[in-house]
């Protein structure tokens, strides 16, 4: 089996998205527009509410899937499709806007920080006016694979040692694995050749490679993004302290794509027929 190496390192942007929310971008940049079929990565999180307070009030989605993962703090959330509700530490909302949905994100303060992440997944042409869906999946449900050296995986999608992951589904039929790795162990994971992958490292440092430093691996400390080579599986060792990181990976799309601002498309007049929908109030399809 070839071992998946490290193509490229990102550190993430400081941005500022929503009513004003500051998060650490590291796809949806200037230098790196996306990464087929993954179209935006955001980790949020902070103990200052004055950073997240104002939120990402009612806007819109179309010909993508949005999927918001917390690790700390809550979120209330509600949405044209009549869904509302709260998801806090440990919880999944998995939406698919498909031919366009209306939702806001606004979280709450509280005594523990904001912490959490969002990414967006591209959908193919054939489903981007798909009926829109939504999945709310409660920290309780996500499994959780403790293996025998220690290492524990929440597996939020895919499937780990025949563990399936609790959201299921998903037109993409991504991978997205939460893995605390304790200090001085490696972790392995199979992911197909030709699939994107990707690593992103939020505490902590590891090296790509299971076995360790010595093998003269680049070195990946939080907060950093790993893009991945090609391969058969992922190998992460951690050092002398112990580190939690993200495994993403989907089957890219390769088709043509155009993107503005909420919208993933695949040609330019497919945005401007959603934004005349805005405009004419017909944008949502029931």
């Amino acid at each position: 089996m070839t071992e998946r190496g490290l193509q490229d390192l990102v550190t993430p942007v400081a941005v500022s998205d929503g009513a004003g929310v500051r998060l650490k971008r590291c796809i949806a940049t200037e230098t790196l527009d996306h990464l087929d079929p993954f179209f935006l990565f955001d980790h949020f999180g902070s103990e200052n509410a004055d950073d997240y307070v104002a939120g990402f009030p009612m806007h819109p989605h179309r010909g993508i899937e949005t999927i918001t993962y917390m690790l700390d703090g809550s979120v209330s959330h509600r949405d044209s499709l009549g869904n509302a509700g709260v998801i806090g530490a440990g919880d999944v909302q998995w939406m698919t806007a498909g031919s366009g949905i209306l939702h806001e994100e606004m979280p709450r303060v509280g005594p523990k920080r904001l912490d959490g992440f969002q990414i967006w997944v591209n959908l193919p042409a054939k489903l981007k006016m798909t009926r829109p869906r939504y999945q709310d999946v409660p920290a309780g449900q996500i499994p959780e694979v403790a293996r025998p050296d220690g290492a524990r995986i929440r597996v939020v999608a895919g499937t780990v040692d025949g563990v399936e992951g609790a959201v299921k589904e998903i037109f993409a039929g991504p991978t997205y694995l939460d893995v605390a790795l304790p200090a001085g162990r490696s972790f392995e994971q199979p992911v197909p050749r030709g699939h994107t992958a990707l690593l992103y490292v939020f505490r902590g440092e590891v090296t790509l490679g299971g076995a360790g430093p010595a093998r003269g691996s680049t070195a990946v400390r939080a907060p950093r993004l790993a893009i991945l080579k090609d391969g058969d599986v992922v190998r992460v060792h951690a050092g002398a302290a112990p580190a939690r990181f993200l495994l993403l990976s989907a089957q890219p799309l390769d088709e043509p794509y155009a993107r503005w601002g909420p919208f993933v498309m695949n040609t330019r007049e497919e945005i401007s027929q959603a934004l005349r929908e805005l405009r004419e109030g017909t944008f949502i399809k029931g």
